[in-house]
């Protein structure tokens, strides 16, 4: 792992990833310009590589030798999306915590418009789809599937169309933290701490890049 001093970062952008190799640098040059852009060099970006089979550690690791902003984490195995998650949270400085995925369909640009809903007083900002590009007829009924059954199994109510593309202030991540569960399911979690929650309507974007077949399933996070 390579970290930064220990001071208090603005922001952190966390991001876990399973084979990414495709995607690293696009997803490091955006990020990095919209947090200069908002915070200056107040910022770091996690980076969870969750057992990569390809170069995305290589590469990781080269993001953060020639940048300081970059924390890059190396878990032992594949361990899923939302442990990988939540080791990232876990290591996260920042005042304010942007949760996104490695493959740009949730764009990054929309993190001033995330900024601005926080400074008016939420908590947490969760990204909430009213379109979904380039996705399949299965994906997207499935996707209502899933939404329908968590519905059926949780007293808490979920938002529909919603991931982990959030904005999470620290103290709303300090009470996530301390929760216990080993099997964590981070959106539904990030729900029942309460806080204030707004939604941020989008439109999602397709992939960046294809994941190499590697046989392992189940990486990414549905809905």
């Amino acid at each position: 792992m390579s970290h930064q001093t220990e001071a208090r970062s603005r922001l952190s952008v966390v991001v876990p990833l399973y084979d990414e190799e495709a995607v690293i640098r696009e997803l490091y040059r955006r990020v990095t310009t919209v947090c200069r852009t908002l915070v200056g060099d107040s910022y770091e970006l996690v980076l969870a590589n969750d057992g990569s089979r390809d170069k995305t550690w290589a590469i990781l690791q080269v993001l953060a030798l020639r940048d300081d902003r970059v924390v890059a984490v190396d878990l032992s195995r594949n361990h899923g999306h939302q442990l990988a998650l939540s080791a990232g949270l876990s290591l996260a400085r920042g005042e304010r915590i942007l949760v996104i995925d490695a493959d740009l369909q949730d764009p990054p640009e929309l993190l001033p418009d995330m900024v601005q809903l926080m400074d008016d007083g939420a908590d947490v900002v969760y990204s909430q789809r009213i379109g979904r590009e380039g996705e399949t007829w299965f994906k997207k009924v499935s996707a209502r599937a899933f939404y329908r059954l968590l519905l059926r199994l949780t007293d808490v109510p979920i938002p529909r169309d919603t991931g982990d593309f959030r904005l999470i202030s620290r103290q709303a991540v300090n009470a996530l933290l301390a929760m216990p569960e080993y099997q964590r399911f981070i959106r539904g979690m990030v729900a029942s701490i309460g806080f204030r929650q707004v939604p941020l309507p989008y439109h999602r974007n397709k992939r960046f890049a294809r994941r190499r077949a590697t046989g392992v399933e189940g990486q990414g996070a549905v809905g």
